[in-house]
């Protein structure tokens, strides 16, 4: 499985990029009361949580193989996956809780008035899902910026 560690930098931009406009079309949808914007948040909610657990699979991987750790680098990988963590967690906890939500609504029409409080519910817990993408990015960017980890100078440093 070693193969997708060198996914790990391709891969991980599509759950930012997916996670961070769901929420903005969920603010978007729950403050305008539009359909089209939650509908359209939910399905990217689905593909970033999908893509956030890829990322972390081929980062386990990227973790693996990389074998010039310092204490510096390696605390900074303890956080940076800690929210990477959080982060799947947290947005595969709202797309259960969306989900439910979806079928409550369906299921009891008369539900439809009070669920723009809960619309607003969604958009902060997203919001705090991209504090936690954000904290990923920085000790991630750290790690690759600060100490080189899964550059090629370092990866053929730890090839000798």
């Amino acid at each position: 499985m070693e193969f997708l560690a060198a996914f790990h930098p391709k891969v991980i931009h599509f759950p930012i990029a997916l996670l961070l406009t769901y929420t903005l079309l969920e603010a978007v949808g729950a403050i305008l009361k539009k359909e089209l914007f939650s509908n359209a948040a939910y399905i990217l909610l689905i593909l970033g949580v999908l893509g956030a657990i890829a990322a972390v699979q081929t980062g386990q991987q990227a973790e693996h193989l990389f074998e010039n750790w310092t204490k510096s680098s390696g605390d900074l990988l303890e956080m940076h996956e800690k929210y990477a963590n959080l982060t799947v967690w947290l947005f595969s906890f709202l797309l259960v809780i969306r989900t439910a939500f979806i079928i409550l609504v369906q299921v009891k029409k008369k539900f439809v008035a009070n669920a723009v409080i809960l619309k607003y519910i969604f958009v902060l817990i997203a919001v705090i899902g991209c504090y936690f993408i954000y904290e990923t990015g920085e000790y991630g960017g750290k790690m690759v910026y600060e100490h080189g980890v899964g550059t090629k100078p370092m990866m053929e440093t730890s090839e000798e």
